[in-house]
């Protein structure tokens, strides 16, 4: 008699009460604890209805088939099918298995899909509706009052301004039919330039470049808070207007070595400061959370014309439109901002929905249309100014391991190239292809670099971090050489701003001193030493 569960003769054998089958004493006693019942008839089955049948100990049984080598051969035959049949059969349910896992991950897949149709569905329905709220018609008659009334004596908003509480949402005009049309004019009127634009002929050569040195350095910021942060140059006029970390910002008449005007308003570091156009305005931004709109006097001095409260976060950047009848900021808290010059009102306050990052520089294009900005998370961004939406982007930065902002950035005149400078290295992209063709990396990887900048012509290029380095600018294939390389004398280790002059006859730094460098040919221009 053979075990109902093993088909071997039982060496303990043991019989069920309620079916009378034979079952090998140790088997039975595993299942019925694992399952507690028949493992034939499915009835419950305990312990209890289990009876010893008492057999001899002398000798053991011994199957029938191990008798003789026909039945071990019979015995090893029976085994291979049995085991055959057991592999078909793992096979079959691999198989299915497989099948139901392949069907999962296609609706997994699927679902994807969907979900990511959907949220992208939503983030262009949020943003239709925000241009739309954007673009709501504001009555002329309640543009001026708004205007009248934000704006006193002094420069300063009115206290309805500061009530709105930090929750509260501006409503904007938009960017009009009209303004649209400017705008377009002067992309289709400065295009048509560039393609018959020449190198001019009293562009500063190579050879002179190389031979430059510091020829002058001067004081201009107070010392308790030393360091300048900002600068840019009136180029027909020859003065620099450069801004610090004492929240002053300082008009320099670089041939006479004399401060013009020392502009004083803001309550933290200014961070960006641009001249507009030839004329006699000037524009900076701060920490403070404000931009303030400088008007020229006759006696030299400026005075504060507009206070834009618009940002609730630090002003990183702003940029002036080559109409010169706007500009835009571009704030940490995560909007750039478009305002008509003339009666400093914001017309649309325009953010990025794909992140949470804040804008730390930004730069218009040359012909006006679009608009680069730069993240705290390292991403480059490309704007179209009249749809306010965003083209393009740029993660090269992110991809080469950089985690900090973008310092700053510059579109050449040629307008293919934009340069932009991180911590880690300094990349030039080519905007007819959307790919970084050029990276410039400082020997010293503890000292970042921070500032980049095209000269007027589009013929060289400056960067600024451990030292200040001039590359010339050449195609996509051929090599951009270092031409000089000029040692940071602040004693600082960090240069933070670099622009060149009027046809690169000189260039100006700024570093986190408080000491304002000029570099050019001794003797060029009559520049005083200091």
């Amino acid at each position: 008699m053979n075990c109902s569960i093993s088909g071997e003769v039982p060496e303990e054998p043991v019989v069920s009460k309620t079916s009378g089958l034979l079952y090998e004493k140790r088997l039975i006693e595993r299942h019925i604890s694992d399952y507690g019942k028949c493992p034939i008839t499915g009835e419950p089955l305990t312990m209890d209805d289990i009876v010893p049948v008492k057999t001899g100990k002398i000798v053991k049984p011994r199957m029938v088939q191990t008798a003789s080598i026909p039945g071990m051969i019979g015995m090893f035959q029976n085994e291979w099918d049995s085991l055959m049949l057991s592999n078909f059969a793992l096979e079959q349910q691999l198989h299915t298995a497989r099948q139901e896992l392949s069907h999962a991950l296609y609706q997994h897949d699927a679902a994807c899909r969907v979900i990511a149709r959907l949220k992208k569905e939503r983030d262009e329905a949020r943003s239709l509706l925000a241009q739309a709220e954007r673009q709501m018609p504001m009555s002329t008659s309640t543009a001026i009052s708004a205007n009248v009334s934000t704006v006193v004596s002094n420069g300063k908003r009115a206290a309805d301004d500061e009530e709105l509480g930090a929750g509260a949402k501006k409503a904007r005009p938009g960017i009009s039919a009209s303004i649209i049309a400017d705008l377009t004019e002067c992309n289709a009127a400065l295009s048509q330039q560039r393609k018959k634009r020449q190198i001019p002929a009293t562009l500063a050569s190579v050879d002179a470049l190389e031979r430059y040195t510091q020829l002058s350095s001067h004081p201009l910021h107070k010392t308790n808070k030393p360091g300048i942060i900002s600068l840019d140059i009136h180029h027909s006029r020859d003065i620099i207007a450069t801004g610090g970390a004492d929240a002053n910002a300082v008009v320099f008449d670089r041939p006479s070595g004399e401060i013009l005007s020392t502009l004083n308003g803001h309550s933290k570091k200014v961070t960006s400061v641009k001249f507009v156009g030839d004329g006699d305005l000037v524009l900076t931004s701060s920490a403070d959370k404000t931009v303030r709109v400088w008007q020229g006097a006759e006696d030299g001095n400026y005075d504060c014309r507009h206070v834009l409260k618009d940002h609730t976060a630090e002003v990183q950047a702003v940029t002036v439109h080559a109409t010169n009848n706007y500009f835009v900021t571009a704030s940490l808290d995560n909007t750039w901002c478009f305002y008509d010059l003339s009666s400093a009102l914001c017309l649309a306050q325009v953010s990025d929905p794909s992140g949470s990052e804040g804008f730390t520089s930004a730069a218009f294009h040359p012909d006006g249309l679009i608009l680069g900005t730069g993240t705290s998370g390292a991403h480059v961004k490309i704007w179209d100014v009249k749809s306010q939406q965003n083209v393009a982007n740029f993660d090269d930065h992110v991809k080469s391991g950089q985690i900090g902002p973008i310092t700053s950035m510059s579109f050449s005149e040629n307008g293919y190239f934009l340069a932009t400078a991180a911590h880690d290295s300094v990349k030039v992209f080519d905007l007819r292809k959307l790919k970084n063709i050029r990276t410039f990396v400082f020997d010293d990887s503890d000292t970042p670099t921070n500032y980049a900048e095209f000269d007027h012509s589009g013929s060289y290029l400056a960067v600024a971090g451990a030292d200040i380095r001039i590359y010339q600018v050449a195609s996509v294939k051929a090599e951009w050489n270092c031409i000089k390389t000029f040692p940071d004398l602040s004693g600082t280790g960090k240069t933070t701003c670099v622009k060149f002059g009027p046809d690169a006859k000189y260039v100006a730094v700024g570093s986190m001193d408080r000491n304002l460098r000029i570099f050019g040919l001794p003797g060029d221009d009559g520049s005083l030493e200091s």
